[in-house]
């Protein structure tokens, strides 16, 4: 059961955030709320002991906290932060961490950079009637959820609960 989760648990709610940011530029509580609620529920489970699992959610309280300060900044959405905090908790304090948090700020930078670019070009788009979602052109945030979807997507097979679960 705990292999079932693993696999399919984390992928499906970043895929579901993912797409929701995209059509939506929102991010549902529940998905964040389910990641948490899973990982505790597989956490003992796939083996790791009281330790291993304080500090993966030491690992979500520190991207909490600096989430926490870029949306006060007004730099970050709510539902992005949540998110980020949510699946760093399967990460843990590990490398795929790092690695995960790299493709989640690369992508982010790709994806903003690719907005940014729809943008500029919101007459041309409109004009030539391409099915491009009206808020991704009018809009001032940047579906992030996205590029956390994709970053994690990549990192997710060296996290260590994946590791636990091919082992």
């Amino acid at each position: 059961m705990a292999q079932a989760i693993i696999f399919v648990v984390f992928p499906l709610c970043l895929a579901v955030a993912a797409c929701s940011d995209f059509l939506t530029m929102l991010i549902p509580n529940r998905v964040s709320a389910i990641l948490l609620v899973a990982f505790v529920v597989v956490a003992p489970l796939a083996g790791l002991g009281l330790t291993e699992i304080a500090m993966h959610l030491a690992a979500g309280l520190l991207v909490f906290s600096v989430c926490f300060a870029l949306f006060a900044l007004n730099v970050m959405g709510g539902g992005d932060a949540k998110l980020l905090t949510a699946s760093a908790v399967w990460f843990g304090m590990s490398l795929s961490l790092v690695e995960y948090l790299v493709y989640v700020s690369v992508f982010g930078g790709l994806l903003t950079i690719a907005i940014l670019s729809l943008r500029a070009k919101t007459n041309l788009i409109l004009a030539s009637g391409l099915p491009v979602p009206d808020h991704l052109l009018k809009a001032k945030k940047v579906p992030y959820g996205i590029a956390i979807g994709i970053g994690a997507f990549l990192a997710y097979p060296s996290s260590p609960l994946m590791v636990a679960a091919l082992g």
